[in-house]
Formats: structure tokens, C-alpha cells, sequence
């Protein structure tokens, strides 16, 4: 009898095409990178406040996450290369404008906008992976993308930082020149007839919102995927920082402490795509959220009364890199299992467009739920909390199946 299991399979390479979106998405988190560091002060430079400040951070986010079914609807019908090539240039449109704000009223609307682009380029590349991505390579694929965004999103506040001594504005022009490249690159590189379909053959079936919720594993990456995204995406991002002063009020602590994370990750996804191939995307995510439920419910420690500073701090870097450590490993497992509930032949815009909602909502509503906490009752309760929501997004996994061997 053969070996057919996923680990005695042949490991198919990664498309041409998969590795120029790959590209692409080094450049857009580069430019994303370049904009982060000087948003919060150019918002103040129209003499508002911290609070209206903090606004325009959340108006993308905020209109990333409207717009999301509508993303996925105009994926199903038009197709996911001129959405995704539309989503860039709505971006760079977005960033060219945010440049040349007049006031707060332009700044906010502008950025906003942005949002709405950036649902458009996310939800069209999700489901151009899906399609173009192996089957028994959607794991080391998804590894490759995650890799790309978050080493480009490390490079570019370093670039950001340089480019605001030429002024406020000028992060933003450079943003929206390489949106601009990056839409040129997935036009001429993403062009050829094998994403159209041939003439004469029937159009994709499309897998609603309903059919994908008769899976298990697609409920259990729903509710996984919003855990990731209120740990990961949204308590690292706006308590952890937070937190970072609160042990040692030092400008470089918050930053550092965010730099060893995102190492973690990094790290980690330069093999565990591999294993989302090899061992199967089920287990992946467990661990993985197993590992951020230790790692976030035991930061809040670092901040103890009887912690000293120095045990507090290296108890922070600690657990900052483990937490890292399991967002790299639920991530290209989650999305890989997103992608066998579509399948190839298939096209899911609005499963996909439901998934990423799943993930901003839990990036919205985590930090604000969780700050509240933080300020009744202090930091450890407030990251325990984080720890108890991802030990939630375990639960469904436990009782559903694993994707990989039904794709396999």
C-alpha cells in the first residue's frame, strides 16, 4: 500500500504568480510602515487633541471594516485581479489626497477612504492565493505573504522616521508612489489568461457565507480568527506599548518590546508553514493560541507590585517574543484552512471578505474592551482576559476536523 499521507506527498513549488503578490505585499507593508510613525503627529499638526489623533489611526481599520462584505461581493462579480489592482490605486489615491489635507475634516475623510481600498486589495489577494496556491503548498504560501507584510512592516517606520525630516507630508507622497509600482507589477505580472476563464468554460461556482457556515472548520476559524485579531492585531498594537511604559516609562521600551515580537513571528513562519503542509493546519492553530493564551494572560505579571523593574522588563521581552512565537504559527494555519473551505474552483470573495471581518472586529473591539478593564482594575486582569479570549478560540477547533486530509 502507498504512503498518501501529507507528509509522504511531493511538495509542489510556489507559483510565479504567488510570488510576485508576495512582492507586492512587501511593498505596500513597507509603505504602511512608512506612514505609521508620522500619522498621530501630522493629525496633531491641525491642532487637535490626542483623542481626535487617535481616530485617524482607527478610521482605516473602522472603514476596513464596513466595507468588507461589499469587498468580497465585488470579488465574486468582477473578479479578484481588477478588485485587488482597483484596492491599490483607491490606496495610493487615499494617500496622495491625505498629503495635501487642508484640515482634520480632509484628513479624516481621506484616510478613511484609504480603508475601503485597503479591504478591496486584502479580500482580492486572499482569494487570488486561494486560487492560485497548490493545495498541499497553501500553508508555506500563506508563510511567504505573512513574511513579506511583516518584514516589510518592520523596515518601513525605520524609513518612515528618516523620510519625516523632510516634512509631515512627504511619507505620505513616497506611500502612494509605491502603491503605484506595486499596482504596475501585479498588472503586467498577473495579466495572462489563466486567471480568466477559458472560452466556453462555465463560470466558478460561488460558496456563500451560508454554505461556508455548514463547515465546522470554517466556524472554528471565525472564532479563532477573531481572538488572533483582538490579541494580536489589537491588544500587542495599543496596551502592549501601554503596558511597555507602565514597568519603564523609557521611549525606547514600547518599541523594542513590539521589535522582539514581530522577531518572534518572523521566526516562526520561516518553518511553520511547512508544517501547516506537513502535520495539518488543525493542530497549528491550537498550539499556536495555546502558546498566545500563556503568553498574553502572564504579561500583565511584568507590572506586578513585588516584580522588580529588571525582572519585569525581561519578563516582558520573554513573553513578547512567545506570544510572537504563537502568532506565527496560527496565522498561515488559519488562513490555509480558510482556503480549503473554498477551495480552488470555487469562488469565495464573501467567505473570505466574513473571515478578515471576523479578524478586524475582534482588532476594533479588543483594545477598547480590554482598556476599559485595564483602567478599573489594572493590567493583569486586562491581559488575563486576552489569555481567557484566545483559550476561547480554541474551543471550536477541538471538534472539528482537519481540513488538510480531506484536501489532500
Amino acid at each position: 500500500m502507498s504512503d498518501t499521507s501529507p507528509a509522504a506527498l511531493p511538495r509542489p513549488g510556489i507559483p510565479r504568480e504567488i510570488w510576485i503578490l508576495v512582492g507586492a505585499a512587501f511593498v505596500i507593508a513597507i509603505g504602511f510602515g512608512i506612514v505609521s510613525p508620522v500619522l498621530p503627529a501630522y493629525a496633531r499638526s491641525f491642532d487637535v487633541g490626542v483623542a481626535a489623533a487617535s481616530v485617524i489611526v482607527s478610521a482605516f481599520a473602522f472603514f476596513r471594516l464596513v466595507f468588507a462584505p461589499a469587498g468580497g461581493l465585488l470579488v465574486a462579480r468582477l473578479g479578484e485581479r481588477p478588485v485587488y489592482l482597483t484596492g491599490l490605486l483607491v490606496v495610493a489615491a487615499s494617500s496622495f489626497a491625505t498629503a495635501f489635507a487642508q484640515s482634520y475634516g480632509q484628513l479624516l475623510l481621506f484616510r478613511g477612504l484609504g480603508g475601503i481600498g485597503s479591504t478591496m486589495f486584502t479580500v482580492s489577494a486572499m482569494a487570488l492565493l486561494v486560487r492560485l496556491a497548490p493545495p498541499s503548498a497553501r500553508g508555506r504560501v500563506s508563510s511567504a505573504y505573512g513574511s513579506a507584510f511583516l518584514i516589510g512592516g518592520m523596515v518601513g517606520p525605520l524609513l518612515g522616521g528618516a523620510l519625516a525630516g523632510l516634512g509631515l507630508r512627504a511619507p505620505f507622497i513616497v506611500y502612494g508612489v509605491a502603491l503605484v509600482l506595486a499596482a504596475l507589477v501585479v498588472g503586467i505580472g498577473l495579466g495572462g489568461a489563466r486567471l480568466r476563464p477559458a472560452p466556453g468554460q462555465a463560470t466558478r461556482p460561488t460558496l456563500t457565507v451560508r454554505q461556508a457556515l455548514e463547515s465546522p472548520v470554517y466556524r472554528a476559524v471565525l472564532v479563532s480568527g477573531a481572538a488572533n485579531g483582538w490579541t494580536n492585531f489589537g491588544v500587542r498594537m495599543a496596551l502592549l506599548p501601554l503596558l511597555a511604559a507602565a514597568v519603564l516609562d523609557q521611549p525606547w521600551v514600547a518599541g523594542a518590546v513590539l521589535a522582539v515580537g514581530a522577531v518572534g513571528t518572523a521566526g516562526t513562519l520561516q518553518f511553520s508553514g511547512r508544517w501547516v503542509d506537513r502535520v495539518g493546519r488543525r493542530p497549528l492553530v491550537i498550539a499556536g493560541l495555546l502558546v498566545m493564551a500563556a503568553s498574553f494572560g502572564l504579561l500583565g505579571m511584568a507590572q506586578h507590585p513585588t516584580m522588580p523593574t529588571g525582572a519585569g522588563l525581561g519578563l516582558l521581552f520573554a513573553l513578547s517574543v512567545t506570544s510572537g512565537i504563537g502568532a506565527g504559527l496560527v496565522n498561515p494555519a488559519q488562513q490555509a484552512a480558510v482556503a480549503d473551505v473554498v477551495g480552488h474552483d470555487r469562488n469565495g470573495g464573501t467567505v473570505l471578505s466574513t473571515f478578515q471581518m471576523s479578524q478586524d472586529g475582534g482588532a476594533i473591539v479588543g483594545p477598547v474592551l480590554v482598556g476599559v478593564v485595564a483602567d478599573a482594575v489594572g493590567f493583569e486582569v486586562a491581559f488575563a482576559v486576552t489569555g481567557l479570549i484566545c483559550l476561547i478560540g480554541v474551543l471550536p477547533w477541538l471538534r472539528a476536523p482537519e481540513p488538510l486530509e480531506r484536501t489532500t
